[in-house]
């Protein structure tokens, strides 16, 4: 069985701690409790703590300047701040000494547990990239593919594979979702790694110049071709060829491909001695080949010489465990090029990056990353600079939406009610267990009982 979290409480009213130390005590985890903040951080040791909850007023050593010890000690501690007067001057200055959340009293003990919970699964998943990076180092160049997803892993695992086998490798996938980094572990993990990795969209040239691009061309071939040209593939002798977007190759350079495929050789525009060259062909696409296969556009023997393995990137929505860590590397990148000192995502505008399907995977969160840290002027990136660049889901009070939209708000509202009342008793109480039932995650749960407010007493 895997170790207890171990997690410290400070906080001077007695009874709060003993009510938090039951709770988490009852649900698994190590708790030590303090009463005295000094105290507190005298035993706070690095490696000792998973998490730290801390009151913020409190005599003699108040919970910000425990927050700055703490994080001093160990800067990558999560802390967890909780107050009955809590106000947005005090907030921002608790996330800019480090804190992770802010709890204001009084709360529910499933309140306290959501957020212990998730801020330890954070946690978790930093811990899991890095684990995960150092297993990949001397294996694969793997620095700007980020996650920890068992998908990823699952991904990585097949790249291992088929790295080192020379054989033709499709990979398929949305657009962003990071194909061509795909590509290049392959090649990087291979015999070729110490030759060229060269790459081309297949769409982003016109028919004419693509076939010289690829193949090259002789002295004479065409008006303007005034010297001998080398290709592309020609170039990559001994290395990786990359073909992004490989469905839109034109027939003829289908033809000549399949060729080289076939002979490992072809011949340059207007030459007639044939090239040859040693070159592993890794292709692209999110379109599906298969019906371009069966309409005639793509041709069915060009497809199975390409596809001899293929691998398939889910999209990011499928992954959203990995959006928390993608977003963190992209900061990291932009405070490296641009000397700034964002430190992350406000928890309300992480959930929100959570939640957004992101229509373009992980090139659309890099960019909404970049174009936020150039407008955010806080710590942290926030929810009103976020929502400028993705649709956030609007969630209105109902007392202030049903004068507007009428009997239909509040049906809606005793039938979520209802509902999860129904779904809480079935599981008896169990939130993961009934969000999982209910095809939603345990934050939407926990939203939605508290702006219904209900209690455990309405479904126990």
């Amino acid at each position: 069985m895997p170790d207890k979290k171990r997690i410290m409480l400070i906080d001077n009213e007695e009874a709060l701690c003993r009510m938090m130390e039951a709770v988490l005590l009852d649900n698994g985890y190590a708790v030590k409790a303090f009463t005295r903040s000094f105290e507190a951080v005298e035993a706070f040791k690095p490696g000792d703590w998973d998490l730290v909850v801390s009151d913020i007023k409190m005599p003699g050593m108040d919970g910000l300047e425990v927050l700055q010890k703490l994080k001093q000690k160990e800067p990558g501690i999560p802390v967890i701040m909780i107050t009955a007067y809590a106000t947005v001057e005090m907030s921002i200055q608790a996330l800019r000494r480090g804190a992770y959340d802010m709890l204001t009293k009084p709360f529910e003990p499933e309140e306290l547990l959501y957020r212990i919970k998730n801020a330890l699964k954070h946690t978790q998943l930093l811990e899991e990239n890095r684990e995960l990076r150092e297993e990949l180092v001397g294996k694969f160049r793997f620095d700007n593919i980020i996650g920890a997803s068992e998908g990823l892993k699952e991904i990585l695992t097949k790249v291992e594979k088929i790295a080192i086998r020379d054989t033709s490798v499709l990979i398929t996938g949305e657009s962003g979702t990071g194909k061509e980094l795909i590509a290049q572990a392959i090649h990087y993990n291979s015999l070729r790694k110490e030759k060229k990795f060269i790459a081309i969209n297949c769409g982003a040239l016109p028919e004419s110049l693509l076939e010289s691009e690829l193949f090259g061309y002789k002295k004479g071939a065409f008006t303007g071709a005034k010297e001998n040209r080398q290709g592309l593939l020609e170039a990559a002798d001994g290395g990786t060829l990359f073909l992004d977007e490989v469905g839109n190759l034109p027939m003829n350079v289908q033809k000549t491909l399949l060729r080289f495929l076939q002979e490992q050789e072809f011949h340059r525009l207007g030459d007639t001695t044939p090239t040859r060259v040693d070159v592993r062909i890794l292709s692209a696409t999110n379109s599906e080949l298969k019906n371009a296969v069966k309409s005639g556009a793509f041709r069915e023997d060009l497809y199975y010489r390409l596809n001899v393995v293929n691998i398939h990137l889910p999209p990011l929505r499928e992954r959203r465990a990995d959006i928390p860590l993608l977003a963190a590397h992209f900061i990291t990148l932009q405070n490296k090029k641009f000397g700034t000192q964002v430190r992350g995502i406000a928890p309300d505008a992480l959930e929100a990056f959570i939640q957004f399907d992101w229509p373009g995977n992980i090139r659309q969160l890099k960019n909404v990353v970049e174009a936020s840290m150039a407008l955010e002027s806080g710590d942290y990136l926030s929810q009103p600079i976020i929502a400028q660049f993705i649709d956030l889901p609007v969630t209105e009070d109902v007392g202030e939406t049903a004068g507007e939209e009428g009997d239909y708000v509040l049906a809606l509202a005793r039938f979520e009610t209802d509902y999860l009342k129904g779904l809480l008793r079935k599981h008896q109480g169990n939130i993961e267990a009934a969000a999982r039932d209910a095809g939603t995650n345990m934050a939407t749960i926990y939203r939605k009982i508290k702006k219904y407010t209900i209690r455990k007493e309405d479904y126990s």
